[in-house]
């Protein structure tokens, strides 16, 4: 499916995240042509995303993905506003602490389940952020009722990934660092985690760590591995498609 990531012009795809209220960032990127506008919060059940939603949606004709969310009712109130797609996950990342240092979070399988209980009504796709540690990881999302899945550690290896690549005790790693580490929320992540406002490095309260992945190889190598995997995980199951195996 040589051009099932392009549009009808032949170009790439592309998709953009947003914070709460920063509509000069989303005028700029609809001006721009983005494909998908992302309003990527910690928090995704919050006013303050709902009224970004519905801002969009009745500005512009654009796709909106909404999250992060891990209930029924927080899928609900999202769809509710506009939603067209919903991310789900508080918490599951690899080196996300939000757990640890909040107390707030739900098991990723079950937020899956809470969230597409709702969303099937409404035939809204789930997107199942973090908690993927392995191949196995995505069979058990998309069985739980995810549309798809998005990865960040694993990929965090990848010769095409962002990162130093550094040898440690004689083997090869990746520097990887999470949206919620002290280092991303420097750098401009901190308006995620409703912390914009802090105005020195260490009134911020990072929800997340900085550290190194073993080194995978290329991206066309990782993703084949990937894709057998799941295809194994559904021939168990007997599913010859993503909608059987969802079902």
């Amino acid at each position: 499916y040589p051009l099932a990531a392009k549009d009808k012009r032949g170009r790439l795809r592309a998709g953009a995240a947003v914070g709460v209220g920063d509509y000069e960032r989303i005028d700029a990127l609809i001006a721009a042509e983005v494909d998908v506008i992302v309003v990527d919060t910690a928090h995704g059940h919050s006013q303050n995303v709902i009224d970004t939603l519905k801002t969009i949606k009745s500005k512009y004709d654009i796709d909106v993905i909404a999250g992060n969310i891990a209930t029924a009712r927080a899928a609900q109130d999202l769809i509710a506003a506009g939603a067209n797609a919903l991310k789900v996950g508080i918490g599951p990342g690899a080196i996300c602490t939000t757990r640890v240092i909040s107390g707030a979070g739900v098991p990723q399988i079950s937020a899956i389940i809470n969230c597409t209980e709702v969303a099937d009504k409404h035939n809204i796709p789930v997107i199942a952020d973090g908690g993927i540690r392995q191949s196995g990881d995505i069979a058990k999302a998309i069985a739980a009722g995810a549309s798809s899945v998005m990865l960040g550690s694993l990929f965090a290896g990848l010769k095409e990934s962002p990162g130093q690549l550094v040898i440690y005790k004689g083997r090869q790693f990746k520097e990887y660092r999470g949206m919620g580490s002290l280092g991303a929320m420097v750098k401009g992540s901190a308006d995620r985690y409703s912390q914009k406002r802090a105005t020195e490095k260490d009134k911020l309260v990072p929800e997340g760590v900085e550290g190194r992945v073993p080194y995978r190889g290329t991206l066309a190598d990782f993703v084949y591995q990937l894709v057998g995997g799941l295809r194994a995980g559904m021939g168990y199951c007997g599913a010859q498609s993503i909608d059987q195996l969802r079902k």
